[in-house]
């Protein structure tokens, strides 16, 4: 189950819970009271599985912020000096700025190189 569907199930048993919460002690069945603790473990074992869920995903975030970390190290380290000092942390002015996507541009440059726009890939 995924995420999603682990909250809907959740909400879904805790409504019949309540339900069943709703009747006074006195006047449930035993066939209340064991529903009762049967929802209430099995919202139980659902919440313990959205909990790794979201630990892994929390796990998954703290390890790609460190790789990041090192990889702008990284490449810290292989740029030449007089590239790090300038324009560090500086965006060119709004005049400057391509407006087209540059991944786009940069593809299509290479299938235009790699094979004047004849490429299987396209």
């Amino acid at each position: 189950m995924d995420d999603i569907q682990l909250c809907k199930e959740i909400t879904r048993l805790k409504k019949e819970l309540q339900k069943l919460l709703s009747i006074p002690d006195n006047d449930k069945s035993n066939e209340d009271k064991q529903k009762e603790e049967e929802f209430l473990k099995q919202i139980h074992k659902l919440v313990e599985a959205r909990d790794f869920l979201v630990d892994d995903v929390e796990f998954e975030r703290l390890r790609e912020r460190e790789e990041d970390k090192e990889m702008a190290e990284f490449l810290k380290s292989k740029l030449p000096k007089s590239s790090q000092t300038k324009n560090v942390g500086r965006r060119p002015p709004r005049a400057q700025q391509n407006t087209t996507p540059f991944a786009t541009k940069t593809g299509l440059t290479l299938l235009k190189e790699c094979c004047g726009f004849t490429c299987s890939i396209m």
